[in-house]
Formats: C-alpha cells, structure tokens, sequence
C-alpha cells in the first residue's frame, strides 16, 4: 500500500465519521418535533387528538371522563376544573372549563400539556377546542375561565384493547413558558437596568 492511497483511506474514514456526527446531532434535534407528530398521529402515550369538526355519530353508551389539573414547580397559579368529571355519551360533543388564576404580581405565560389515561385511549379522545392549543398569559391576580369542547370517538368501543374501558381520565399541567433570552434583555434595557 502507498502512502498516497493510505491518506486517501484516512481521509475518507475522517469523512464517514464527519458526517456520521452531523447525521447523529441533526436526528437529535430532530427527534422531539417527530416524537410529538408520531402522538398526535397515533394517539400514543395517551395524546390526545385535535380534530377539526365535531362526531356526527352518537352511541347509546356513555363513558365517564374525569379531570386532573395541576400546576409545574415554579408556576404561582391556582388551576382547577370546574367539575370533577362528566359522564357523556360515546361521540356526544361536550364543553366543560377549567379555571386557572395567578397568585403572582407579575404577569405570566403559561402552557399546558395534556394526556389522556388509559393510554390507549389516547387516540380516541378528539378535541375540538382547547386552551391547551396556545399559550396563555395572567395578569397579576387576574382568573381565567378556559374550555375544552371534546367528544370521545365511536371507534373506542370497537378496538379490542379499548372496546372494556369505562372511565378516562384527562389530564392537564400548565408549565411556565419561559421568554425568549432577547425579549428579556429587551425587557430588562427598557427598565432602565442597562
């Protein structure tokens, strides 16, 4: 072997590696965002699903959903449902709200996430409104009335792995939705801190 042909060999094993760490760091960034779509697609690990129109059909069957509202560490809000839980019928199209209040003097952004237990009954829940869809904002001690219109989809009591559940359970938690680090050096620029 030639030592042209060997740096040649070097140079092409330096290459494979080179883009092996950049194909492995652009899957990294990637897996979250794809991660997410996978569980709104499939109703995986309990996500519920975002459906534009309500059900069109209705079962002489109802299923008991219950609501869980809870608030990340480090968020001063209060957030409840309104009630307990709702006893619809299957495809029944329903409204209920949740309540969240701010205890902090200061505004704050927030953003729930959601599940829906049993898990596998993730891909049956179908909201049609939800606050969980965007951001909120409080003001200070400010209270906020927020709906979820929701219908549970015909289909569950058809599934063999979900055809025997008879209660759900939809769960909330609102995180702290931090700034961008440029809005709060702006922020901070136009107190007068600089």
């Amino acid at each position: 072997m030639t030592q042209a042909s060997g740096k040649r060999n070097n140079g092409a094993i330096v290459l494979m590696c080179l883009v092996f760490v950049f194909g492995m760091t652009a899957m990294s960034f990637a897996a979250v965002p794809l991660y997410r779509i996978f569980c709104q697609v499939t109703g995986y690990n309990g996500t519920a699903q975002r459906v534009e129109q309500y059900s069109n059909v209705v079962l002489d069957k109802s299923i008991k959903v219950t609501f869980d509202a809870n608030v990340a560490p480090g968020l001063d809000w209060e957030f409840k449902p309104e009630q307990k839980s709702v006893s619809p019928r299957i495809g029944e199209t329903v409204q209920v709200m949740f309540t969240a209040r701010n205890k902090s003097s200061e505004p704050i952004l927030g953003q729930a996430i959601f599940n829906v237990t049993p898990l596998q009954a993730g891909a049956y829940f179908n909201k049609v409104e939800c606050f969980c869809f965007t951001e909120t904002v409080l003001q200070p001690g400010e209270t906020l009335e927020m709906p979820v219109v929701f219908f549970v989809d015909p289909a569950i009591v058809d599934a063999e792995e979900t055809k025997d559940i008879r209660v759900l359970t939809l769960s909330y938690t609102f995180f702290e939705h931090e700034k961008p680090v440029a809005a709060k050096a702006s922020a901070a620029g136009s107190d007068g801190s600089s």
